[in-house]
């Protein structure tokens, strides 16, 4: 018998006597419910009665006051009493009557209410009686009629009583009869079930119990530390336990198949996550290298003992006359006995053959003469070679030939194949960082050259001079003179035609480079600044710094980008200078939030001072002044170690500049003197640092970083302000520059227009230096952190569309703003940016990047403003383009600002909330 019919065959017997005394239970309660409710209806009228008694007396207690011959002052207040009990009798008699329905009772509620109407009726002829104030007449009434009235008053509310009485005691009795014997009935019930149940459960459980027990002990033998072999439970029955025990023989079979499969998905699972280990490491290897034979060197030192090889060479494709050939250039256990070449072409030996067909070539069984592996206790021949190319979208660069030992196991090829497949990417990245550099001193070259020829024009229009004055006393040879002369002009006019061809191109070389180096590193300083903010507070103090490194080793590249621009603009002429009144204590107030922080950290003492005849303005460009001088301090700051740098600003005495020539510089009146007792610098190199791209050490090993860019800048601006910069130096013992510059007042003004954003957030870009970007911080205060929310409050529910080509521009600006808690929307082409914005026309402000494909920046701003509703939208040009004329096309364009890139993110957001609250 299954254990399913035996429980309900058990369970049907119980539940089957529990029926018969369930109907006869439910019949009990029917009947308790009914006797319930005759109780309530009894307790009712028997309230209801003694009310009637209770309020009798009250009344007849106030006829007996009146009769009472009381004081007049409290005749009026037994009269109102009187009334009230004489009303509750009645409305207690009118209850009762509709209650109680027995004979008997009508009966005597009649009577009652007839006794109450008299006795009522005498108490309106004694209340006649008192205010005629014959008292005793009263006396009299009362003892003659009213006395017997009331008693029998009292008589018939009390018969009421007593009936009431009689049967509520009669169904009290009644009820608790009932109540004695269904609690027998139930004793006895009760007894059967406990009975039958127990007997049935006492077989069930030894019947079940007895196959559980094989079961368990079955189960009990299983070892959890090896499913790989599980015991069997032997058992025929078929009830429930029968079907456990089949249950737990399928289960051992599947745990078996599935500890099997589950080892070989962790073996594979080990390779994968060993596989992804390493091509990790190569991947963060290539950071820094910049040429091909330490990028050879270090891959294949690292490479040949992680696949376990023995022997590696690392051959790099090169020009070599007309045709390409792959040149060794890095080695792993080389020992100089290979026969053969250290180059191959195209097709040539197993290397030029593996480039030629772009495979890898596979020798598993090498001559004993072929290649020898040494060491300083022997030698042998490794047992398999492998000769792989690296390509870089279908070209071959290089080429790898690896020798080991024991063959190369599939996972070791595995990850051979995908360290090699980033490899061609980094290889093409460092030939192209080479071509830039070689563009960059070609280019050099080129305005060398081209400033000699300058030169050697001028020198020829000066032979020109005495050649015609010559011609007047030389007229017969005036002919041949002329045609000369006009063969010089043609050449000269061609050389002016190259130089200004050339330097077109110099400009659009730099603009396009320029953008190209912005365009990533907008998306690497946004980022970076925003893990080094650390508002959620979830990174390491460790975290933070690498953070906080990416950040300035970007913003450095970032300022020798602007250098570069600024150089190149000085060398074209096309600097331009802004003159206006600039405030000397503004002047110090930049100073010193500039570099008293610097000061703070290198511990060095930093001093400023202002002479105290000096005028409250000086008419020179407001931002070129700063640009100098900052620097000018930057440098001090850097070459100091201890001690003092201070800046003095004073108005220039006769004889305080002796090496410039007081007659090209007659009008000098200020001098800007930046001194520190810093390394100083040697006597004979005070005229090289103001040349582009030297310093004073100028070795690769130098303890001090730099371009050498910023002191030829600044040279060449204070040139245009009209002035000039000394320097007096000792080497060991600090120096001291000093910024000549006239007071500029009879130029005239020349004014930048600047956005109405620019002049709320007091951000002026300047073309090509961009702004000076503050040091993030690792920890923030709580002002900072207080502003931050305010900011994000302030942008909370915005939506904002951003139309970027570059998806990593568009990956930081959105994960920027998002936390922000601003609603981002991206588009990577104009015309895919206006479709988005018709369809969400809620859009609250557009970031627009102006180089893009299909449809640039410009066109697609054009287009907005041709749409009526969108004719105010805030549109804020983003691009990597930051030429002086960049920014009116945009503003000219329809854009309502213009931010150049890498943007700094706070002054992204300060433009964000000015035009999105104006």
């Amino acid at each position: 018998m299954k254990f399913k019919t035996q429980v309900i065959t058990c369970f049907g017997m119980i539940y089957g006597i529990y029926a018969i005394f369930s109907v006869y239970h439910w019949t009990s309660m029917d009947n308790y419910e009914h006797d319930i409710e005759g109780y309530i209806k009894s307790y009712s009228m028997l309230n209801l009665a003694y009310s009637i008694h209770e309020w009798v007396n009250v009344y007849s207690k106030e006829s007996r006051e009146l009769f009472a011959n009381p004081p007049n002052k409290y005749i009026e207040q037994f009269t109102k009493n009187q009334d009230k009990s004489l009303q509750n009798v009645n409305e207690a008699l009118d209850a009762y009557q509709k209650v109680d329905r027995s004979k008997e009772s009508q009966e005597i509620v009649k009577k009652l209410k007839t006794i109450v109407k008299n006795y009522s009726e005498i108490d309106k002829e004694m209340d006649v009686l008192l205010k005629e104030g014959k008292k005793e007449e009263v006396s009299q009434l009362y003892w003659n009629q009213g006395r017997a009235v009331s008693d029998k008053m009292i008589e018939l509310s009390n018969q009421l009583q007593t009936i009431q009485n009689e049967i509520t005691n009669e169904k009290l009795n009644q009820s608790l009869k009932k109540y004695i014997q269904t609690t027998k009935i139930t004793k006895i019930y009760m007894l059967l079930d406990y009975l039958m149940g127990g007997t049935l459960f006492s077989w069930i459980l030894w019947n079940v119990t007895r196959r559980l027990n094989k079961v368990s002990s079955v189960m009990a033998e299983v070892n959890f530390d090896s499913l790989e072999k599980l015991p069997r439970i032997n058992m025929k029955t078929k009830d429930e336990i029968g079907k456990i025990a089949l249950s737990f023989n399928e289960m051992a079979q599947a745990l078996e198949e599935h500890t099997l499969h589950e080892k070989e998905l962790k073996n594979a699972t080990e390779e994968q996550s060993w596989l992804k280990t390493k091509v990790a490491e190569f991947a963060t290897m290539y950071s820094g290298i910049d040429d091909l034979e330490t990028l050879g060197h270090l891959f294949i030192t690292k490479l040949t003992p992680i696949i376990g090889a023995n022997y590696g060479l690392f051959y790099i494709k090169r020009s070599i006359g007309d045709e390409d050939v792959f040149q060794k250039i890095a080695t792993y256990a080389y020992n100089q006995q290979k026969i053969g070449t250290d180059h191959f072409r195209f097709g040539e030996g197993l290397v030029g053959q593996c480039a030629l067909e772009n495979r890898m070539i596979v020798l598993n069984q090498v001559p004993n003469n072929y290649i020898k592996i040494t060491s300083g206790t022997g030698m042998a021949s490794p047992s398999e070679i492998l000769i792989i190319p690296v390509e870089y979208q279908g070209e071959v660069l290089s080429v790898i030939e690896l020798a080991s030992f024991q063959s190369f196991s599939h996972l070791e090829q595995l990850l051979l194949k995908e360290i090699i497949r980033n490899l061609g990417i980094n290889i093409q990245s460092i030939i192209r960082h080479m071509q830039v550099e070689r563009l960059l001193q070609e280019s050099q070259a080129l305005t060398e050259e081209l400033q000699s020829q300058s030169e050697e024009l001028q020198s020829q229009q000066e032979e020109l001079r005495i050649v015609n004055e010559q011609i007047e006393t030389q007229y017969e040879n005036a002919e041949k003179k002329t045609r000369e002369l006009e063969n010089v002009q043609s050449i000269l006019e061609e050389k002016a035609q190259q130089l200004s061809l050339s330097s077109q191109y110099k400009s659009e070389f730099l603009a396009n480079m320029s953008h190209e180096l912005r365009t990533p590193l907008n998306s690497l300083l946004i980022l970076a600044q925003m893990l080094a903010e650390n508002v959620d507070g979830n990174l390491t103090a460790k975290q933070m710094n690498y953070a906080d490194t990416i950040f300035s080793s970007g913003n450095d590249l970032l300022h020798l980008i602007n250098d570069i621009l600024d150089i190149s603009k000085v060398e074209a002429g096309k600097m331009e200078i802004t003159m206006n009144e600039v405030k000397l204590s503004d002047v110090k107030k930049f100073v010193d939030s500039q570099f008293t922080p610097v000061a703070r950290k290198k511990n060095i003492q930093f001093n400023i001072q202002l002479a105290s005849n000096l005028p409250t303005y000086i008419h020179t460009d407001t931002h070129r002044l700063q640009q100098i001088l900052n620097n000018l301090l930057s440098n001090a700051f850097k070459f100091t170690n201890h001690g003092t740098v201070s800046l003095t600003i004073q108005k220039v005495e006769k004889g305080m500049y002796a090496k410039q020539s007081a007659f090209l510089h007659s009008d000098i009146e200020f001098a800007f003197s930046v001194k520190d007792t810093g390394i100083g610098i040697p006597a004979e190199n005070h005229a090289i640092i103001f040349d582009a791209f030297k310093q004073a050490d100028g070795t690769i090993n130098r303890k001090y970083g730099g371009t050498g860019l910023g002191l030829s800048i600044s040279q060449e601006i204070s040139r245009l302000l009209g002035g000039f910069i000394e320097v007096e130096s000792i080497e060991g013992n600090g120096s001291t520059f000093t910024l000549y510059l006239p007071n500029n007042k009879n130029l005239n003004s020349s004014v930048i227009s600047l956005s109405e954003a620019e002049v709320a957030t007091g951000l002026l870009e300047a073309s090509g230096s961009g702004p000076i970007t503050p040091v993030v911080s690792s920890v923030r205060s709580e002002e900072v952190r207080k502003q931050l929310h305010e900011r994000k409050a302030l942008l909370e529910g915005k939506k904002v569309l951003v139309v970027d080509d570059d998806m990593r521009n568009i990956f930081a600006l959105t994960t920027a703003l998002e936390s922000y808690h601003v609603e981002v929307m991206f588009a990577e082409n104009g015309r895919e940016g206006i479709t988005i914005l018709q369809k969400n026309p809620e859009v609250d402000l557009i970031l627009m990047d102006i180089m893009m494909p299909e449809m640039d920046g410009f066109e697609a701003i054009q287009f907005i403003r041709k749409i009526p509703k969108f004719q105010s939208l805030p549109i804020i040009a983003l691009t990597a383009k930051a030429m002086k004329y960049d920014r009116n096309q945009c503003i000219e364009a329809g854009a309502s600002d213009y931010i150049s890139k890498p943007v700094n993110l706070e002054q992204l957001i300060s433009i964000m909330r000015v035009w999105l609250y104006r």
